[in-house]
């Protein structure tokens, strides 16, 4: 089965959504497209809109930076379309934090039978340190990543999959900003023709959910962004948030805790932190409680997080909640918290863990898509399709050694967007990220991030991968 094609249904013919954006791109010479897209290259090279390519080198040996390519068409949503999935992304992260909330105090779910109690307490990403603590607003994972997909149906329509859960310290944020920013300045033409719903806020949204979740205590709370450094890979999307939110960017030396409150170093002295927008593990937070190798992190955090004196933005031990382990149980989660229908479904899954299971997935390795439960970023997984036979075997033998660390879906055919790339407009697959933020409410800017596989045929979108991004049109009429 072909993938489903955003732009044109099957006959050929544009989709209502596209139409004059397809009448808009007909009329552009491609010599154009290629300058403004070289245009868009050097821009953000001269910004610095790069990510760190972990244990890739230069001739030099030293670390390598490369840009994510940006795509020029965008990939572009009806409104009726976004509303639904906005209200399927609000239930799916109420469900989500709600059970976060509920592993580390009454455990219900488990009680219930649910969610297996072994899948839960003896998961790496169970943190016994959080039980019975109660975070500010009862809110865990503050800032959302939820991966979207979509799939064909043998009528031509398509259903719309939830692929994964970010919980932890999702990134791409910047980028959904800065496309929009870069197809607003190539192309100023089109937001004339379109009605599009702006994302320029989002800054301004997560500030705000920031100080919402702040201690009671704290009247204006200090919110900074606590980066790894310079040399993360995303650590241009640390700063970015940092200068966009006007707060500071520290890192672990920066701050210390005194009396069970955590200060950071100022010109002017001491000033007292409330709220810390975390992009580093839990592993790393506080070598007092966690690795004491970490020089990342900052000592007796967690006391002070313990005894409620700061937020941690997102909480310790969100990761429970985005393992691939417990993906499976999310519509059940919703279930049992909201008393409510998934609007959003799961991708079929296969839990490695279960013999039975794991006998179908072993039958049929070179059909399906086989993830460690705790990998990220397109690593430790095999596309059946796209594997040698050698690939296939290697990850058989380790299915067979440690069922348990894997789970299986089918290979879908990813939607399709027209991409503007070397030989011209031809599609490749794309996912969405949107973003979703969580404080006394749950907001969302219009859209999202769009990623896009830019080799022919791959289904892999990840920019550590070779995929590339695109600007996100949510329509307003």
């Amino acid at each position: 089965m072909n993938g489903y094609d955003e732009m044109h249904m099957a006959g050929g013919a544009v989709r209502t959504h596209y139409r004059a954006y397809a009448d808009w791109l007909a009329q552009q010479p491609p010599e154009v497209m290629r300058r403004q897209r070289q245009e868009a290259e050097l821009v953000f090279r001269r910004v610095g809109i790069t990510f760190a390519v972990y244990g890739a080198k230069d001739a030099d040996g030293a670390g390598t930076e490369r840009l994510i390519p940006f795509d020029l068409i965008p990939r572009i949503f009806p409104r009726d379309e976004w509303q639904r999935m906005k209200a399927g992304l609000r239930q799916r992260v109420n469900a989500l934090n709600r059970f976060v909330h509920d592993v580390y105090h009454g455990q219900e779910i488990l009680k219930a039978g649910i969610v297996p109690r072994e899948q839960v307490l003896g998961n790496a990403q169970f943190r016994p340190e959080m039980a019975g603590v109660d975070v500010a607003g009862g809110v865990y994972s503050h800032i959302a990543g939820i991966d979207i997909v979509r799939a064909p149906q043998a009528d031509g329509s398509a259903v719309t999959y939830v692929l994964e859960d970010n919980l932890r310290v999702p990134s791409g944020v910047s980028y959904m900003l800065e496309n929009r920013k870069m197809t607003m300045r190539l192309f100023p033409e089109l937001f004339r023709l379109h009605r599009i719903a702006p994302v320029a806020h989002y800054p301004d949204l997560l500030l705000e959910t920031l100080r919402e979740v702040a201690p009671p205590a704290a009247d204006d709370p200090t919110v900074v962004v606590l980066t790894p450094g310079m040399y993360n890979s995303a650590y241009f999307e640390h700063a970015f948030l940092a200068q966009q939110m006007g707060v500071e960017l520290v890192e672990g030396q920066d701050l210390f805790v005194d009396g069970g409150f955590v200060y950071m170093r100022t010109t002017q002295g001491p000033q007292r932190v409330d709220v810390i927008y975390r992009r580093i593990d839990d592993d790393f937070l506080d070598p007092l409680a966690f690795r004491r190798d970490s020089t990342l992190g900052c000592a007796g955090l967690l006391d002070a997080y313990r005894r409620g004196n700061v937020t941690l933005c997102n909480a310790i031990g969100t990761g429970i909640a985005d393992d691939k382990s417990i993906y499976p149980y999310v519509p059940a989660m919703i279930e049992f918290y909201l008393g409510e229908k998934p609007i959003l479904a799961n991708v079929p899954t296969w839990q490695c863990r279960r013999p039975d299971e794991l006998a179908h997935v072993l039958d049929h390795l070179g059909e399906l898509v086989v993830k460690e439960v705790h990998g990220a970023g397109g690593y430790g997984m095999l596309v059946g399709p796209a594997a040698t036979r050698a690939e296939i075997e290697a990850f058989r033998a380790a299915l067979v050694a440690n069922p348990g660390n894997y789970i299986a879906q089918p290979t879908l055919a990813l939607s399709t967007c027209p991409t503007f790339v070397d030989a011209g407009i031809a599609p490749r697959h794309i996912d969405l990220r949107p973003f979703v933020l969580s404080g006394k409410s749950v907001q969302m800017v219009p859209g999202g991030l769009t990623r896009v596989a830019l080799k022919e045929g791959s289904l892999v979108v990840n920019s550590s991968q070779g995929g590339g991004t695109k600007d996100t049109w949510v329509l307003e009429d």
